[in-house]
């Protein structure tokens, strides 16, 4: 009996995350330099971990409400007013999961049926089309283009709406490119979406991660409010990965129905990782600051390095990802990727996993130490300059 054919035929036909893939070939190589999985370097901030520990002391253990802890759902709803002056409901309009991955999960299922459509901004996050295949939701990819900045605009969207289009699925700042959208453009959008009816899910996870210029929430845009699934989390700005806190804010309805899913295969995020999420909003921003100055001279680092070896390479804005061209190579994403890691040990992502329009380019993590970026780009640039 072949078990594999049991498999649903769905989940057969996804492929396995292209990150995940290079990042257990790194792990298993010695004195390789790993620009591959988006985690930061750095230790989650000392007292942030401590309100885990004095939680643990003071027993905190069981299960919390499933919508999560009260006072960490008011924490994230003042963070977001404070911040972007958007208004929402700790009640009944917030909801903590597990990482933003979950939050993206249930939002998907939450809103869609058998053949509804999403238009889907490429390159992006390696999840977002699997788990709109997992909901019986079909990915429309919208492409965008390094000459653009990577950036998607209401031309390329009206090109590929359609009756059956339900939601648009945005990310900025932008995984894998480090792209950001202006205001102007993100109410273009809007008004796109608001014209077709549309449902927005926007994945604001490296919100605070902005180089140039201000990040721009959607929901915070005219008639967008109850209109999107604002997500976001605690992984990247907090170096809270392994935490794995996130969550969604929307209208009460879009929030119940994500609960209900949430409830039955989830049931709550881990108290001590929503007490230790609280101390990040109440006590964490100049610890945030800090790194997130680290990680603008990273990418100051990056971007000399890279273009200084003659490969073309957009500047992203936000994030901590840069998206070099390596066309000039002759060679593809996969096979630059594949042949880089047995030549010179440095770990990067192929650009085709996070979409067709991001063949030609390779994903390079800056979450790392100086001294690992430099010798990133001096091996980098010994395999480069014997195929240029």
């Amino acid at each position: 009996m072949s078990w594999a054919e049991r498999i649903s035929p769905t989940v057969k036909a996804i492929p396995p995350s292209g990150i995940r893939r290079f990042f257990d070939i790194a792990a298993e190589m010695k004195g390789v330099v790993s620009l591959g999985v988006g985690e930061p370097d750095f230790i989650t901030p000392w007292h942030i971990r401590e309100s885990c520990v004095h939680g643990l002391h003071k027993g905190y253990t069981a299960y919390t409400s499933n919508y999560g802890l009260l006072e960490l759902r008011e924490e994230i709803t003042r963070t977001i007013y404070d911040t972007y002056k958007v208004s929402y409901d700790p009640r009944k309009e917030a909801l903590v999961t597990v990482g933003v991955s979950e939050a993206l999960d249930l939002a998907i299922r939450a809103i869609l049926s058998p053949g509804d459509e999403v238009l889907i901004p490429e390159p992006c996050y390696v999840s977002y089309k699997a788990c709109v295949l997992l909901a019986g939701g079909t990915p429309v990819p919208v492409p965008t283009s390094m000459e653009h900045e990577f950036r998607v605009t209401v031309e390329q969207l009206e090109k590929l709406v359609s009756p059956r289009t339900k939601a648009l699925l945005i990310g900025y700042p932008n995984n894998p490119t480090g792209a950001i959208m202006p205001k102007q453009e993100l109410s273009a959008i809007a008004q796109f979406a608001k014209k077709h009816d549309l449902i927005v899910i926007s994945d604001e996870i490296y919100a605070d991660l902005t180089y140039e210029g201000t990040h721009t929430c959607f929901a915070g845009l005219p008639d967008m409010r109850d209109r999107t699934i604002l997500l976001n989390g605690f992984s990247k700005a907090y170096a809270m990965t392994g935490w794995r806190i996130g969550y969604a804010l929307s209208n009460p309805d879009f929030i119940a129905a994500m609960n209900k899913i949430h409830q039955y295969t989830m049931l709550c995020a881990p108290i001590t990782a929503q007490l230790a999420a609280v101390e990040a909003l109440r006590n964490g921003k100049i610890n945030m600051e800090k790194m997130v100055a680290e990680y603008n001279c990273r990418r100051q680092l990056m971007v000399d390095g890279l273009r200084s070896l003659g490969l073309s390479c957009f500047e992203p804005k936000g994030a901590f990802y840069i998206f070099p061209s390596i066309k000039e190579t002759g060679l593809g994403s996969l096979q630059f990727a594949e042949e880089l890691l047995k030549a010179e040990k440095v770990a990067v992502v192929p650009g085709d996993a996070f979409g067709e329009s991001g063949e030609g380019f390779v994903r390079c993590s800056y979450a790392s130490s100086i001294n690992n970026l430099t010798t990133a780009l001096e091996r980098i640039g010994r395999f480069v300059k014997q195929r240029l």
